[in-house]
């Protein structure tokens, strides 16, 4: 049998315990025999749509969640971008559920337009001064130092007049769209 598939009986196990239900309490629940159930949880019996749509269904989980995600290359490869000066460089994966991104913001003497937008952000600075306009208010984030708003807020990301900035930022997906893709 496939090594993945081995591991459905295990997860399926794993999920009945945490939720302190036994064999017979989920069987029960999910309209099937005890015996089905433990041959299920064991290897014994091969993991089938009919048998674990129900299952899923009582416990509460996805049926993704009963197999291992695959393990490979965890290695970064995405291509770098150059927009409006900026470098943006990736560093997590396209599918990851948040995304995060090493960018290089350009000196400039004057904030660009606050944007707004459905999203969360959260970055650090690495190097240089990053002028953050937020809802008004302008913040100077210095080297070492973090910060975290909602981008709903009107706001705006640029590095001082005196040099360039090095930012690691963190997006919501829906941060990450408009920031790396630009406003639609």
């Amino acid at each position: 049998m496939d090594a993945t598939l081995e591991q459905i009986g295990p997860r399926l196990r794993a999920a009945r315990r945490d939720r302190g239900w036994t064999l017979e309490e989920l069987a029960t629940r999910a309209g099937m025999s005890s015996s089905t159930l433990s041959r299920l949880e064991s290897g014994k019996r091969q993991a089938s749509l009919p048998l674990l749509l129900p299952l899923t269904r009582q416990l509460g989980i996805r049926l993704d969640d009963l197999v291992p995600a695959g393990s490979g290359d965890p290695r970064v490869r995405r291509a770098i971008e150059r927009r409006d000066g900026m470098v943006i460089a990736p560093l997590t994966l396209e599918n990851s559920p948040v995304q995060a991104f090493k960018v290089t913001f350009p000196p400039r003497d004057h904030a660009p337009a606050p944007r707004v937008h459905d999203g969360y952000e959260w970055l650090f600075v690495l190097s240089g001064r990053l002028r953050l306009s937020l809802d008004d208010h302008e913040h100077i984030i210095e080297r070492g130092e973090a910060a975290e708003f909602d981008t709903r807020m009107p706001h705006s990301l640029s590095a001082t007049a005196d040099g360039s900035a090095e930012v690691v930022s963190i997006f919501s997906a829906s941060g990450e769209r408009m920031h790396t893709h630009g406003a639609p």
